[in-house]
């Protein structure tokens, strides 16, 4: 970077140029990868769900309560959903499931299908050919009392072992009996989540799934197993309805807001810091369009008012490197070194504290995001990639504007820093 600064520049340049151009929603990024905008910007529903854990064993609780997300999130998706969120969240002793549908037209049919408790069934299989017939029997998700991840004593190889009440039992014995070689499909909602050869005709209540299991694949097979067998009814507790003008009008807002900030952080810089104010100002301008251009690559994330909100925030954030380094340079230039080495000496001094002031950030933004939810977290993940890319914009993109109009100048006193 110090031996061909102008091409590193105009490489970072022409990045902020297409990623710009691939941000805003009416060009051909918008066609190729368009925004995934939350509930808050676009409208939607946003459901409320009591899961009731009386009847579950304390040990088996957070695993019937992810099976249950799980389930949720499978259903959630037929209906079309753009990107929606579904969560869990602790409620006294029971648990309460958090569903955001964002655009979502038929709400009634999406209640109702969600409000279903998840069906839990095992049915034979017959090969005709080429051709596959699963053929339902009465062995359901209420004979079974539950799944539990265990691991081979032999090979340590993880194994989900399925107990059986003494009715489910019976049940069980006779159709593994008559079906000894062949594979017993295992359906939750009317998909199929496993389908395990049986080996022997198996007795007292008690199966165990082997095979090539990873231990979360495991747990997740547990997860749905408890889900749609273990006793956890949902309802629904709260239902709020977000019109999608109310969502475009915070999000026309936050915009302007947004522009109006930058445009006044920007006349701040130039005005007290000259031409230097002039640099951070470029600088700024390609971490807008360098920082929006990753939030919109990263999958599966979500840009809400919370998110837009930790964005807003950084770009305050973005200049205060610059002001650390501006001031140094200009205690520099009143000791009486050249330009160009009070530029090089006030980004070497300023470093510790601009460092020191963005890791603190950045463990906040990280806390936050691993120890929270929904919309805490979607601030958090825009902070945090905020931070990181204005470190990159303050300590490489200035410096090198800076490197080059001032390299060879140091005579000249076109390029002051105000004091």
């Amino acid at each position: 970077m110090r031996k061909n600064p102008k091409f590193f520049l105009a490489t970072i340049v022409v990045l902020a140029v297409v990623a710009a151009v691939f941000v805003y929603p009416k060009f051909w990024g918008a066609n190729w990868l368009p925004w995934k905008l939350g509930l808050d910007l676009v409208g939607g529903s946003h459901l409320v769900y009591n899961i009731d854990l009386s009847k579950i064993a304390e040990s088996d609780k957070d695993l019937v309560v992810g099976g249950i997300r799980d389930v949720i999130e499978k259903r959630v998706n037929l209906f079309g959903v753009s990107e929606p969120q579904v969560f869990t969240a602790k409620a006294g002793g029971d648990a309460q499931l958090v569903v955001e549908l964002a655009g979502i037209k038929n709400i009634s049919d999406a209640i109702k299908q969600i409000g279903e408790t998840p069906q839990l069934d095992f049915r034979e299989v017959e090969q005709n050919g080429s051709s596959t017939t699963f053929i339902p029997t009465n062995l359901t998700g209420r004979y079974v009392s539950g799944a539990q991840l265990t691991f081979d004593q032999t090979t340590g190889a993880s194994q989900v072992a399925i107990t059986f009440n003494d009715e489910g039992a019976k049940i069980f014995e006779e159709m593994t009996g008559r079906n000894v070689g062949k594979p017993i499909a295992i359906f939750l909602d009317n998909n199929l989540i496993e389908a395990p050869t049986v080996q022997q005709k198996i007795s007292g209540g008690q199966a165990v799934i082997t095979g090539s299991f990873s231990v979360s694949d495991a747990r997740q097979l547990v997860e749905r197993f408890n889900a749609g067998a273990l006793p956890a009814p949902i309802t629904l507790i709260n239902q709020q309805t977000i019109s999608p003008t109310l969502g475009a009008d915070s999000l026309r807002k936050v915009i302007v807001a947004g522009a109006v900030g930058t445009l006044l952080v920007m006349v701040f810089m130039m005005m007290y810091y000259g031409m230097f104010g002039v640099f951070a100002s470029f600088a700024l301008l390609i971490y807008i369009a360098l920082t929006l251009g990753l939030f919109k690559l990263i999958p599966l994330f979500t840009m809400s008012l919370a998110g837009l909100a930790g964005f807003v925030l950084t770009i305050g954030m973005a200049v205060d490197a610059n002001v650390l380094i501006f001031e140094r340079i200009k205690e520099e230039l009143k000791r009486g070194l050249p330009k160009t080495g009070a530029v090089e000496e006030g980004f070497r001094r300023a470093w510790p504290s601009i460092r020191d002031s963005n890791i603190s950030t950045i463990i906040t933004a990280i806390i936050l995001y691993l120890f929270t939810s929904s919309f805490v977290k979607g601030f958090a993940l825009t902070l945090l990639i905020g931070v990181l890319v204005s470190l990159f914009s303050a300590i490489t993109t200035t410096r090198l504007f800076l490197r080059i109009f001032i390299g060879g100048k140091t005579k000249s006193r076109k390029l002051e820093v105000k004091s």
